[in-house]
């Protein structure tokens, strides 16, 4: 049976430098992905946006896109359903969108 040791095979032909640098590139590798959520958070999310748009709730959002975690405060518009995403007004009354899939956390402010 042929068993592979990866890259210990190579790290002798290697300097220190590269090695240093693959193990650094794993760590952030990651540390750039999304977290799973699970099914009770996601509903606890669903609430708080659903009373949010009904009250006019300012909320917080935390969201995770093209590997960064980012930050969004402002109102609920309008949530649609075709494509997933969440309209929200910041406070400089600009429309952003927001994917559902991409949310990590909702908070209100």
């Amino acid at each position: 049976m042929i068993r592979d040791r990866g890259n210990i095979k190579w790290t002798s032909m290697m300097l220190p430098e590269h090695v240093k640098e693959l193990r650094d590139w794993k760590e952030e590798e990651k540390r750039n992905q999304m977290p799973i959520l699970d099914e009770q958070k996601i509903e606890e999310m669903n609430e708080m946006i659903c009373e949010a748009m009904e009250f006019h709730w300012p909320l917080r959002f935390h969201y995770f896109k093209n590997g960064e975690k980012n930050v969004l405060s402002g109102y609920v518009h309008y949530v649609d359903p075709l494509t997933k995403e969440l309209r929200v007004m910041d406070h400089q009354e600009q429309k952003r969108n927001v994917k559902l899939l991409d949310l990590i956390h909702v908070e209100v402010e």
